[in-house]
């Protein structure tokens, strides 16, 4: 089957499937999405994010065994078609071989989303691979979370610099994504020439040692702290970069019924800067998440 016969295939079979779980009709065309500019691009206010698709759940090992089952490559792809079909226009993934040859094979079979890749694993150990992944058309690189949050913690951010700086000597605006909102403050005063924030909106990476100290207590766990939100979108706001804030569903925690989850979006989505946007990810299993969200979001922000 041709590459663009395939990939109408699965968009109409994907909506079809996901929409009869629901009980609604595909909308075959969209209204769009508010778009923001982001240097050479206009991205829409809502991301499709990564996690979901290769198992990273931030819940538990069996949720991540979950997804990883039924994510199968195919299903991949599918999803960021379906993402495309409901007007997101950019998807924002790591950096391994899986989601390079996702990648790959969602631009061979007609895909245009803009990409936003998060270094981790090999890239963020060779930086040689930076020319490389630059040549795929990224619109941006940023240095991972975690990894950012390790390096301030021990005091070598001079790293993370380095790396912004590498990333744009390959031609490529450069971001640094973080947990930590005294991340984002710290570069700030440093005044560091990078373009971009990815802000997680709850401070996942909390040693248990940090969360004792600052609550008397540790989770078992991650940290999902109910004002954590409040402290991130905070920095955001003080910031004049594009920030790409993720996470505002708290990895499923704020999904428990509908209410609950347009508050947990308008909530981010109010208190981001116009030039923002958020990254959300979607694992549509049991309903179409990319055009449900893609929906809620452009009800949102129609009401402000």
């Amino acid at each position: 089957m041709p590459n663009s016969s395939r990939r109408q295939f699965l968009i109409g079979g994907a909506a079809t499937t996901a929409t009869a779980a629901a009980g609604q009709i595909p909308n075959p065309e969209p209204i769009p999405l508010p778009r923001v500019k982001f240097h050479n691009a206009e991205i829409t206010k809502l991301i499709i994010g990564s996690n979901p698709l290769y198992g990273y759940s931030h819940f538990n090992s069996i949720l991540d065994r979950t997804m990883r089952e039924w994510m199968t490559p195919e299903r991949r792809v599918e999803t960021l078609h379906r993402a495309e079909a409901a007007g997101i226009n950019t998807w924002q993934v790591h950096y391994n071989n899986p989601c390079m040859e996702d990648w790959k094979r969602y631009r061979a079979e007609g895909g245009k989303m803009n990409v936003i890749v998060l270094a981790d694993f090999d890239l963020i150990k060779n930086w040689k691979l930076i020319p490389a992944v630059a040549k795929l058309g990224p619109i941006g690189i940023g240095h991972h979370g975690n990894r950012t949050d390790e390096r301030f913690r021990a005091g070598q951010m001079n790293i993370v610099r380095d790396f912004t700086k590498a990333v744009q000597d390959a031609g490529v605006p450069a971001g640094v994504s973080c947990h930590n909102p005294a991340v984002v403050e710290y570069i700030e005063d440093q005044g560091w020439d990078i373009q971009y924030y990815m802000t997680c909106l709850y401070r996942v990476s909390r040693t248990p040692e940090e969360a004792r100290k600052e609550f008397g207590e540790a989770p078992l766990g991650e940290t999902f702290m109910e004002r954590d939100p409040e402290r991130m979108l905070a920095m955001v706001r003080k910031t004049k970069k594009t920030c790409f804030a993720f996470k505002l569903l708290g990895a499923g925690r704020n999904i428990g019924n509908p209410e609950r989850l347009e508050t947990a979006f308008r909530f981010a989505l109010a208190n981001i800067k116009p030039n923002d946007a958020v990254i959300v990810g979607m694992w549509p299993k049991y309903k179409d998440e990319p055009r449900e969200n893609a929906e809620l979001v452009r009800r949102i922000l129609q009401r402000t």
